[in-house]
């Protein structure tokens, strides 16, 4: 089978590999449809996982099942999270599912950008059958948008507050969009005027040229003061101490992206305890937020062509790795694997 390999950041190839034979517990997937993620396109966290198959936001259709699997069958539509809880440890029982050891060490084989890739036992527990109204490209924007529902709810935006979001790649619009069905008032800040415009088209109240006028400032204008939750995309120590400067007091500040290791961000604890600032990270998605992002896809909240700008074919796969990554116009790359032969 084809795949798409990443050997280092700039070298990124279309190989053969076999295809993975899978266990009695275990399922096979027909890969349908395949995003590039935002932490594809970070240099060092890529870098540190290479070589690889790249990949982990995949919807496909299941091509075969183990003897001892009960709640899938050949034919069914699915979306598959590369990582799966184990639903019994402590964190687990106080759903913090992203610090299991067990949806630390689980992942999909050999990755989400190969016709065919194998689905553990332990990650079929967030592998959710797509409804006929779903489709293979809104089944590829699950982990993305879950990973967005999860910050939403770490950041407790409620009804009425105004909510920043600094950064418009595709994670910064989903999150703005939550944002936007949440209730808030919603300004979305970013260098690029096609990502700004965007927004506006998802219903941002509204955007913000950075290099045109003081962030901070313009935030402040008016009676609103400044916002009440501020989301920081951008892996970037400039950008949160730009968000910091912008939140409200009592507000929140929401890292969504990890900085390289080895960054080091001064802070003033005193400011942060007198203006009660909760500074919050949101790291990746459990199976409770897979599940309430498919349901936002089921009620037509959200839409692909929301936020999908440009598809390829795998055989195109370098050319869409190296699409992402350039970004400007570019916000969401799908490679589709309906052309495959």
């Amino acid at each position: 089978m084809k795949a798409v390999i990443v050997r280092n950041f700039t070298d990124v190839r279309v190989e053969d590999r076999p295809v993975p034979e899978i266990g009695e517990s275990e399922i096979l997937v027909r890969t349908k449809v395949c995003g590039i993620c935002s932490g594809d396109i970070m240099p060092w966290y890529i870098e540190q996982k290479a070589p690889l198959v790249l990949g982990h936001e995949p919807s496909g259709v299941v091509e075969g099942v183990g003897c001892k699997v009960k709640d899938f069958k050949p034919g069914d539509r699915v979306f598959v999270h590369h990582h799966a809880p184990c639903f019994e440890c402590g964190f687990c029982r106080r759903g913090n599912y992203s610090m299991c050891p067990t949806w630390k060490s689980s992942h999909i084989d050999p990755g989400g950008m190969a016709e065919f890739f194998r689905v553990p036992a332990e990650n079929l527990a967030d592998t959710l059958v797509l409804p006929d109204s779903v489709s293979f490209e809104a089944g590829a924007l699950l982990e993305p948008v879950a990973c967005a529902v999860k910050a939403i709810r770490r950041a407790r935006i409620t009804p009425g507050d105004r909510v920043l979001v600094i950064g418009l790649g595709v994670m910064g619009l989903i999150l703005l969009k939550l944002a936007k069905l949440a209730g808030a008032e919603t300004v979305g800040s970013d260098f690029i005027f096609e990502r700004r415009q965007k927004a506006l088209d998802n219903g941002a109240d509204q955007v913000i040229d950075p290099v045109q006028v003081d962030l901070d400032k313009e935030i402040s204008r008016g009676t609103g003061g400044k916002a009440d939750v501020v989301i920081v995309g951008p892996p970037s120590l400039d950008a949160l101490k730009q968000g910091l400067t912008c939140v409200e007091k009592g507000g929140t500040l929401l890292m969504f992206t990890p900085t390289p290791p080895g960054q080091i961000w001064s802070l003033e604890p005193h400011y942060l305890y007198f203006n009660e600032i909760s500074l919050i990270p949101s790291y990746s998605c459990g199976p409770n937020d897979t599940r309430e992002a498919l349901d936002l896809f089921v009620r037509k909240a959200l839409k692909p062509e929301d936020f999908v700008t440009h598809r390829f074919s795998l055989d195109e796969g370098p050319q869409a790795f190296r699409a992402m990554a350039a970004g400007k116009e570019v916000i969401k790359v799908l490679v589709s694997f309906d052309s495959v032969t």
